[in-house]
């Protein structure tokens, strides 16, 4: 990352921090800001360089969300987002790219359909941000974090094709074919080699900072290997993500607190980041389309923009209920589908930070050294379309969702379901503790220990109950404080004093710095302990 990024970056941040505090949709706050600041004659032009994108912002991006992400979800979603993940995107670049062909002179049927990939692959980041916000159902955000996680592969890969037949690499069909399945297979095979390795080495290491330091250089390292062998590197990054993140639980308890902190850190720096420099990008758009004639301009921006809406809109809706119509077997095995959700998964077609970088990375020549057909106008359709989704989506989507009534109370189910499981895991706990003692002849000073424990452990198990209460619609007024809200609330108070305490020590030189992180990290661990929801 060059110095010219850095005043960005510290901005895009600043931004964000800001969009968070008021609760306002940072990606869009960004993107606007961007535009902004873009059109200030003094702010020296900042050109997207597709390989910090594609090689620096992309990958970690889909590490996190893999990491995030449940492989058992998105195995019992599989055909819903194998049509939105893979499907979709290729039938976009079809539909694009002819809409494309006739409306733009310049664009031969290749150049369109590079174009048609490139703004092929929605960016779900904003989507599922918003969806959290206003409490989307589960059932949506795992299609769409499962479709934003592997669209991405099938654009590129089909982009890739599309671009080697515009230069002039490839003519042939079967190679097109041949390139397309290369990446895919090498992004799975590289995906599935790093991740068990990565499963492998963390598993023999016993420091906690090693292991973080190890995830942190996976995503660059897997992306880049399986890009040398022409393999898809986001199928393998993600792939790889998904082998991690399904075996999280084997991994230490700091290593876990360490990852969850780091990776959201990293996430909200790359993602910032990349939303800013979108709108960055409007002066040197402009700049390109100088001497294009702009009725034509006009007439092909809007044609191609509402091709990615329409095909969106019109995929989502058919594979919706055409399963439901073609086989006996679905409707008597599957609810029909509600229509507001299946409305707003077909308006979630925010498009981001990857296809810009696809449009700017587009060659300025052939192989036979002529200019490449029509790029201006390529990147400006593609400036059109990302700006205009981004803009569009995200400002109605929150109130679509509002208005169709198709969030769900999740954290009711989830504090049910908590409830349950922390029951059973209470009772596991106070027999393996009565087991334990059962084998030795108990002191004095063990049975304190043991009444302690199940002091404790009943609270935690009354605790998780205890915030059903909130849900139920009988209570109108607030509940009475339950004891062990009163232990939190009395335990956090004290957590309080011991913190001003040792911090007064370490005023007064009565401890060292190094003492004093050292009980501060033990009591935060309590908080956050008593602070869990």
């Amino acid at each position: 990352m060059n110095a010219a990024l850095l005043g960005p970056l510290v901005a895009a941040v600043l931004v964000a921090a800001i969009a968070r505090h008021y609760h306002l949709s940072a990606p869009l706050v960004l993107v606007v800001a961007g535009l902004l600041v873009g059109l200030i004659p003094a702010v020296p032009e900042i050109t997207l360089d597709p390989e910090m994108v594609l090689f620096v912002i992309l990958p970690p991006l889909l590490w996190s969300a893999g990491l995030e992400s449940s492989y058992i979800n998105m195995r019992r979603n599989w055909r819903s987002i194998g049509r939105l993940a893979v499907g979709l995107p290729l039938v976009t670049t079809v539909a694009v790219g002819v809409v494309a062909y006739y409306t733009v002179p310049a664009l031969t049927v290749p150049a369109a359909l590079v174009l048609g990939a490139i703004v092929a692959p929605p960016d779900a980041v904003s989507a599922t941000a918003i969806g959290r916000r206003v409490g989307l159902p589960r059932q949506v955000m795992t299609l769409l974090s499962g479709e934003s996680l592997l669209n991405d592969a099938t654009a590129l890969t089909a982009y890739k094709v599309a671009l080697v037949a515009a230069v002039g690499i490839a003519t042939s069909w079967g190679l097109g074919l041949w390139i397309f399945a290369l990446a895919a297979v090498g992004g799975i095979a590289v995906g599935a080699v790093f991740g068990a390795l990565i499963v492998a080495i963390r598993g023999r290491l016993t420091d906690p900072l090693v292991e973080s330091a190890v995830g942190l250089v996976a995503p660059f390292v897997i992306y880049l290997v399986a890009e040398q062998i022409h393999g898809s590197g986001v199928v393998a990054v993600v792939v790889a993500a998904l082998i991690l993140g399904q075996r999280f639980t084997r991994a230490h308890y700091a290593t876990r607190l360490q990852d969850q902190a780091v990776w959201r850190a990293v996430q909200l720096i790359l993602e910032s980041l990349a939303f800013l420099l979108i709108g960055l990008q409007l002066p040197t758009v402009v700049q390109s389309m100088r001497g294009v004639h702009f009725t034509t301009l006009t007439v092909a921006s809007a044609a191609v923009f509402a091709t990615v809406l329409g095909v969106r809109l019109v995929w989502v809706t058919t594979f919706a209920y055409l399963p439901r119509l073609l086989s006996p077997r679905v409707r008597r095995d599957q609810p029909p589908p509600d229509r507001g959700q299946v409305l707003i998964l077909a308006w979630a077609g925010m498009r981001g930070v990857v296809s810009l970088a696809a449009a700017f990375g587009v060659p300025m020549t052939t192989l036979s050294g002529d200019r490449f057909p029509g790029r201006p106008q390529l990147v400006f359709l593609t400036f059109v379309v990302v700006i205009g989704t981004l803009l569009l989506h995200g400002l109605t989507l929150p109130w679509l969702i509002r208005r169709l009534g198709v969030s769900t109370d999740q954290a009711h189910t989830d504090a049910i379901a908590t409830a349950t499981a922390q029951d059973k895991a209470a009772r596991a706990a106070a027999e393996r503790l009565d087991d334990v003692l059962a084998g030795t002849d108990p002191s004095p000073a063990s049975e304190r220990a043991a009444e302690a424990l199940r002091s404790w452990n009943a609270r935690r198990r009354n605790t998780a109950r205890e915030r059903l209460r909130q849900f139920d619609p009988d209570t109108d007024a607030a509940p009475d404080e339950s004891a062990a809200a009163a232990f939190r609330r009395l335990r956090l108070e004290m957590l309080a004093a011991e913190r001003a305490a040792f911090i007064a020590e370490r005023d007064l030189g009565h401890i060292d710095d190094q003492v004093l992180r050292a009980v501060l990290h033990g009591l935060d661990l309590e908080e956050a302990t008593l602070n869990l929801d």
